[in-house]
Order: C-alpha cells, then structure tokens, then sequence
C-alpha cells in the first residue's frame, strides 16, 4: 500500500491518494483537484473511488467534481442529507477498491455522520480518520452549533475508541485537519506521521479515560473558529461545481479607480512591509502565503466581490485559495506598483515598528486583534482586544487618534492595520512576535479567572 499526501498548508489540512499500484482510493480532496489528479499521473495509478470523511467545515470539497468526471464511485455517509448522487456508506460496511481493503467505521464527534475509513493491503493497515482523530488531538466538535456541541463531545470520546478497536496498533494514521487547521479542538503536535498505538499512548482523548472530564476540557478549550465556515457545510452538502483556477483578465486603471472610491473590497496581496510604506487609498493587505485564505474569508464580508491586486502569480494563487473556500471569479489588477495601477489615484502609508519603538514611545492607544482567547493568555497593559475578525464591525470601538496594532506574528496586525488606514484612521503597525514584547522591556498581563 502507497499513500500520497497532498497538503494545503493555507488551510491546515491534507488530502490523500492511497493505491496498491494500480488503483487508488482518494480521501477528502480539496476542491482544486488538478493536484489530486497530478498525483495519481506521477505514481501511474487509475483512481478507482473517492471518498468523504464528512462534510467539511473548513474547505469546499472536490470529491464530487472528481468522481463525476472520473464515473467512479463516491463514498458519503448514507445519512447525509445531500442533493446529489452518491454511494450512501454506512458504519461496518466493507468496499473493495482495486486490491484495497476499504473498512467503514462510524465516527461521530467532529460532525453527526462523521466517518473513518480503515485500508488494509497486502498486510498493512492505515486509517483515514478525518477530522476524528488527529495527531495529538481530535476534531472539534462545537461547529454544528451550541445544543449539539456536548452531544458530539461525547460522541468523538467514543469514536476515537472505535477507531482504536477496529485498527491495529501499528496502522498509520493519516487524519484530515490537525497541521494549522481551526477544525482541530486543540494543538496538534506538529508531527508528520504517527500511528493509532502511538496516540492511544499520549493523545489526552485516550490518557483522559474519565469521559465527563474529557467532555468539560474539550468544550472549555475551544475557541473561535473563522466565520466562513458557516458557508462550507451548506455547500459541500449541495455539491460543489467545479473550480475556475483562471486568472481574470486584469481592469484598466479606471475600473480600479472606481471600486476604491466605491469602498469595494480590494486586496492587495504584497507583502506587508511593501505595503506599508506604500499602497492604493482604499486598499486592504493581506499577505499572499501563509494563512491568507483563512484570515481573508475571517474578516471580510463573505461572497462580496472582491479584487485582487498584486503580481500574476500571486494573483494565480490568490485565485485558486479563494476557490478552495468557495469564492469565485474575484477580478484582478495585475502589477506591483501602485504608482501606476490606478493612475492618479490617492496614495497612502503607514508607520512600521517593533517592540523596542513601543518600549520607548509609550504608545497611548495600543490595539490587540488576537483572539480573546490568546489576549487572556498574556497582553499589555491597557491594550484595547478587538480580534480581528470583529475589527470591521467594532471599528467605530477603537479610541481616537494615532493607534499602534499588534497580533501574535505580525501577520494579523497587517490586516487590522490596513482596515483602519482605509477607514482614514492613523495606524502604527507593529511588525513583531509578541513572544518577543517581555525581552524588549514591556510589561504582560493576564486575564485572572474570575472567582
């Protein structure tokens, strides 16, 4: 048995292709499948089948698009209440793909119909345990909504023990979420591979063997999840179209010029320091790479227009990030220089700094736009907790004058900073690790627990 990775580190999550060299099993495919379809070319195998841990919530699937163009079989939990064709699986069910052994076990928890697949070959086992089982956590289990959210819990403290019973302890695990996805309930250990025995020894869903007690710590360490998520379910559930992985013909200096006056939502995806010493009036920044696609579909408006602006390759990529979470056809101003992307238009920038600039200036209004969550963790003295994701709609909460914006990396300050510029406010943005604040001389706070 072979098993082809296919990763989105965008979204924190993996696809798989396993094939016993000659057909293969493809397993929770993002949308762009052209990758998937690369990967079977490059190991020389025909896909025989794909299949659906469980419909997901962070990322538009392409499973259905590939197995209708391929005419192969497309494993769905039965009891999903879909619009469209599929093989309806349920627990205990055993399928044949190729020389594959592809065993069915119900896994409720991160969803109601949650499924693992079990595929053994040739004397080796793996389990494709989705967002049930991950390395060193499991699947959150809160985003079907509050009344269902203990109900899960309890549910995936018993999945992952089916999962354990129907695998040796030696078979590979290969789980869906869990490498910087927000559909892990935890964090995952940051391993690459690991085995079922191996997180029945250290995953707290397995040393945590009084079941209340794994329910209460899992629901008290869940924290926000990014507001586009409410629009993946629905959407997989329906059955996704294909994804137009298309560079859009670039607008004319005009055009550009119009939606920046008309507050449209344009992108510009260069680099945060470039950015800030230079940029369209208007124009928000998120940083082509790392976790764009996650924090854009986080803080924006979801299926509003939006306008990329930036090189055509970082434009190519923005294209097929945003299809990967649904957003189609986004129009594009291609180039790197502001200068002469919208002709006359209005320039502006910011200050950039870092903590020893915060140090010795005493900032009087200093923005935090972490989560919650991380501010209780530690932050400044005095700093106002906006996150990010709430940050267009609580602007009007951010004190007057000149605002200095920080986030964990830098990375999220970036975009927090550019929204107030565009919202004419004077924002410094701070470029640094707060891991880095306490050596440069600043003072960190906790959030006590009240009582």
């Amino acid at each position: 048995m072979h098993v082809e990775t296919i990763e989105t580190p965008s979204l924190g999550d993996r696809s798989y292709l396993v094939h016993d060299g000659r057909v293969a099993l493809v397993v929770d495919p993002q949308r762009d499948v052209d990758r998937v379809l690369d990967a079977a070319e490059t190991a020389g195998v025909r896909i025989g089948c794909v299949a659906e841990t469980h419909m997901h919530n962070d990322y538009v699937t392409g499973g259905l698009v590939l197995a209708t163009d391929l005419g192969v079989d497309y494993l769905v939990n039965a009891a999903d209440p879909v619009a469209f064709a599929r093989r309806g699986v349920t627990g205990g069910e055993v399928v044949q793909v190729g020389e594959l052994r592809v065993e069915v076990v119900a896994t409720p928890g991160h969803t109601e119909t949650h499924l693992s697949f079990v595929v053994t070959h040739d004397g080796q086992e793996a389990v494709f345990s989705g967002g049930s089982l991950l390395f060193g956590s499991v699947g959150r289990t809160d985003l079907l909504g509050p009344d269902l959210t203990q109900q899960l819990t309890h549910a995936q403290f018993h999945s992952v023990r089916a999962i354990a019973a129907a695998a040796a302890e030696d078979a590979e695990l290969y789980p869906t979420h869990g490498f910087g996805s927000f559909c892990s309930s935890g964090p995952a250990t940051g391993a690459n591979h690991s085995t079922v025995g191996e997180q029945v020894r250290t995953n707290h869903a397995f040393t945590t063997t009084d079941e209340d007690t794994f329910v209460t710590d899992l629901i008290n360490g869940l924290a926000a999840y990014p507001t586009y998520y409410a629009h993946m379910g629905p959407a997989n559930a329906a059955g996704p179209g294909p994804a137009d992985l298309s560079v859009p013909a670039p607008l004319t200096a005009a055009e550009l010029r119009r939606r920046l006056d008309d507050g449209g939502w344009v992108v510009d995806l260069r680099t945060r320091t470039t950015f800030a010493d230079g940029h369209l009036a208007g124009a928000l920044n998120v940083e082509m790479g790392g976790s764009f696609v996650t924090y854009l579909g986080w803080t924006l408006p979801y299926d509003q227009p939006i306008t990329l602006l930036g090189s055509e390759d970082d434009v190519r990529e923005g294209v097929r990030e945003l299809a990967r979470i649904g957003l189609d056809h986004p129009t594009a101003a291609i180039g790197d220089d502001p200068n002469t992307l919208a002709g006359d238009h209005r320039l502006s920038s910011y200050r950039r700094v870092g903590w020893a600039e915060v140090a010795a200036e005493t900032p009087t209004v200093i923005l935090d736009v972490r989560r919650t969550d991380e501010y209780a963790d530690g932050h400044l003295p005095g700093a106002v907790n906006i996150p990010l994701s709430d940050l267009l709609e609580r602007i009007a909460d951010v004190p007057d004058g000149q605002v200095w914006v920080h986030c964990a990396s830098g990375f999220r300050s970036s975009i927090g900073a550019s929204i107030l510029d565009r919202a004419g406010r004077h924002p410094v943005y701070i470029d640094a690790s707060f891991d880095d604040a306490a050596a440069a001389g600043l003072t960190i706070e906790t959030v006590q627990p009240a009582g």
